[in-house]
């Protein structure tokens, strides 16, 4: 017989068994195109036989409604894409500070639970029992009825000196006057102080030291240069007037409530899992490092965080995407995200199925996002086990 033999064979192989798999992937992808534009065909065509406006024209349309707080400037003269992205950044605002929040508290209530003094594993218990066993959708209405309810009113707030402030009108807080400037020069601050710190720090400490007492001292000269840009700009400083509270930043009631509610529960579910990732460690490591003499911060930098942080990835993806789509609760507490946006443009135009596939896109985008990071950083943390 005659051909190719060896490697030319399996080369040829390789080739024919690439070209069967390509074809049967785009007869299915053809499959699904069809089966997905007959679908809009006749939802297009049943609308129009009930002189239903369809389309996404409306979102250069004038939107008729007010949002009452935003990153970006909007008046109700505008179109309603604009707010559609004021919606858009307000739940980014509120998911990635809660996703911050929520793993530094989950670790630290995780850690809590691990501890052999019987006050603080208590409290570690209480906190996850809690906030895990009751839904987040009460837990966001008891935390905006303390905030509404129990907080003073504005015209006789809560003084933390002339800096600050806290009523049922939400917590205002002093400002520098030029404060998108302070806050770029503030941020360049904390990231540029992060690495120097954590270059300096690993010359004579772990890795996860030097990262954490980079990030602490960050956070530490990013409030130093936050404050004396302040003393050089001026300060915009809330003032407690007749029937409102004017000057500085403030943060509303609806955005307290939503941040603490969705950071409370989900620190719960974390801080599971970062327990869970430090008793997966064997007992023996931890002895076998005591016995070569090493100190209790390096048994838990070089041996048992990077073992516990390799379990402890992919379950935090699946919470830190609940918890962005968990920030759809928001209508709830009246904070104006991209659901809330949604549901005025729906009762002004009628376009639900629009509006509907405008959120759905949104979520799936941000939360295949968040898959992409935790992914790459699970590919990093699990990066030469078994023996790769």
């Amino acid at each position: 017989m005659s051909g190719p033999k060896g490697d030319a064979s399996w080369r040829l192989r390789e080739r024919h068994r690439k070209i069967k798999e390509g074809l049967w992937q785009g007869a299915l992808l053809l499959i699904l195109v069809a089966v997905f534009g007959s679908f809009i065909f006749n939802v297009s065509a049943n609308l129009s036989a009930r002189n239903i406006h369809s389309g996404f024209d409306f979102l250069f349309e004038r939107s008729g409604f007010e949002i009452g707080e935003s990153l970006i400037t909007f008046n109700s003269s505008e179109a309603y894409f604009k707010a559609f992205l004021a919606g858009l950044l307000n739940t980014i605002k509120v998911s990635v500070l809660s996703i911050i929040t929520a793993t530094v508290l989950g670790i630290i209530v995780g850690l809590m639970r691990l501890s052999k003094h019987p006050l603080i594993k208590f409290l570690g218990a209480l906190h996850v029992e809690f906030y895990r066993n009751i839904p987040l959708l009460v837990q966001l209405l008891l935390v905006y009825l303390v905030i509404t309810e129990l907080l003073p009113n504005s015209f006789d707030p809560i003084h933390f000196g002339s800096w600050a402030v806290l009523s049922k009108a939400g917590f205002q807080f002093a400002l520098p006057n030029d404060w998108h400037i302070s806050f770029v020069i503030t941020t360049v601050s904390f990231v540029v102080s992060w690495l120097a710190l954590r270059a300096a720090f690993l010359k004579k400490s772990t890795g996860l030291v030097a990262t954490v007492s980079g990030f602490l001292g960050g956070v530490l000269i990013s409030v130093l240069t936050w404050i004396i840009c302040g003393f050089v700009f001026g300060w915009d400083k809330p003032e407690v007037q007749r029937f409102a509270i004017e000057g500085g930043g403030s943060l509303s009631p609806e955005f307290l409530a939503l941040w603490f509610g969705l950071t409370f529960f989900t620190s719960a579910a974390i801080a599971e899992i970062f327990r869970a990732g430090f008793l997966a460690v064997p007992k023996g490591q931890w002895a076998a490092a005591s016995a070569l003499g090493m100190t209790k911060t390096e048994i838990i930098s070089y041996i048992v965080f990077p073992q516990a942080l390799k379990l402890a990835v992919p379950p935090l993806a699946s919470q830190y995407m609940n918890l962005t789509k968990n920030s759809s609760l928001a209508v709830v507490v009246g904070y104006p995200d991209l659901v809330s946006i949604g549901n005025s443009t729906i009762n002004l135009n009628g376009q639900a199925l629009e509006v509907i596939v405008i959120i759905m896109s949104v979520f799936l985008t941000l939360n295949l996002i968040t898959a992409v990071l935790m992914n790459w950083l699970n590919a990093k943390v699990t990066r030469g086990t078994n023996g790769s």
